[in-house]
């Protein structure tokens, strides 16, 4: 059974093995694969790992011999799922592998533009707390969490984890989510499912985790930032391309945004016009939120036992 990987540096630069994927078939393993690429070093190969390496409809019709695509991550728009469905191959995708890192840095994001850690850092370092006639200062305002309400866009697993941590810093906590009919069992005491205008307007913090769909494309743009108290702090972990990025640029300027903490843009890398790159009260980290080392040595067991129980005709996870 051969096996390529097409584009394994990303989740593994070198800290982890791929033994519990190569030890299943005759493998081979690429840090990267450019596009004109990887038709020639797929073809022949039965199974293709991918990340973030794009199998359309032309690089799955030039594979005759392909049987599964097996994506290193949650997200599956880099395959067309439906040139896949017609040869029968099945696409998997890892569902939950980076939940517990992804709040961690929602948090990270927050924290940050609340307290401003990093810059306050950078202050004493550059020699401002020695030169200061006070015993201490700050460079910007600083927030409290306890008592503030955070609003949830996208309550599954991650949100749900988010909404916890917050319960845990005293913030009042609401959620929208357009699947979701009831607030979970464990949730019911202090959490409340809500609209999304209501949501927009009661929070103070506002955190998406919702996945990138026709209805969530842009969902944050200027008309929803201006249902939005003045000053509220946005905080992006799920897909770039859920803000309108010029217009939460304007509202930063403007004031209406009170800050805006995103590990993740609509084009990635992003190009040097991208107007949060130089927006005011702007923290970016680049779409780092699943890279923690313990979420990757998750992902590559799981893409292994995805392999495994598609070998075994049990195949798992599924997306098309």
């Amino acid at each position: 059974m051969k096996i390529v990987i097409l584009d394994a540096y990303t989740t593994n630069p070198g800290d982890l093995s791929w033994f519990s994927i190569c030890n299943q078939g005759d493998a081979t393993v690429y840090d990267h694969t450019p596009a004109e690429l990887t038709v020639e070093r797929a073809q022949g190969a039965e199974i293709v790992i991918s990340n973030k390496t794009v199998l359309g409809r032309a690089e799955i019709e030039a594979l005759p011999a392909l049987r599964y695509i097996g994506l290193l991550s949650t997200g599956y728009n880099v395959v067309d799922l439906e040139a896949a469905r017609e040869r029968d191959i099945p696409v998997t995708n890892i569902p939950s592998y980076g939940t517990n890192s992804v709040a961690q840095l929602t948090f990270a994001l927050l924290l940050e533009l609340t307290s401003h850690t990093g810059m306050h850092n950078a202050s004493v370092h550059a020699g401002d707390w020695v030169r200061s006639r006070d015993f201490c200062y700050w460079r910007a305002p600083l927030m409290e969490l306890a008592g503030k309400t955070m609003g949830i866009v996208g309550f599954g697993r991650i949100g749900q984890t988010v909404a916890g941590i917050a319960r845990a810093f005293g913030m009042e906590v609401i959620a929208h989510d357009q699947f979701y009919l009831d607030v979970p069992e464990e949730f019911r005491p202090w959490l409340k499912l809500v609209p999304l205008d209501t949501l927009l307007r009661a929070s103070d913090v506002i955190t998406l985790h919702c996945p990138l769909t026709e209805e969530t494309n842009q969902l944050i743009n200027h008309k929803t930032i201006s249902k939005m108290k003045r000053g509220a702090i946005l905080i992006n972990t799920s897909r770039g391309p859920v803000l309108n990025e010029r217009d939460v640029a304007e509202a930063l300027a403007m004031g209406q945004l009170g800050g805006l903490g995103a590990d993740v843009l609509s084009v990635e890398p992003p190009t040097a016009d991208n107007p949060l790159l130089c927006a005011s009260n702007c923290v970016i980290t680049p779409h780092i939120a699943w890279a923690t080392r313990d979420a990757r040595m998750r992902l590559i067991e799981i893409a292994a036992e995805n392999l495994a129980a598609f070998l075994a005709g049990e195949p798992v996870n599924v997306v098309n």
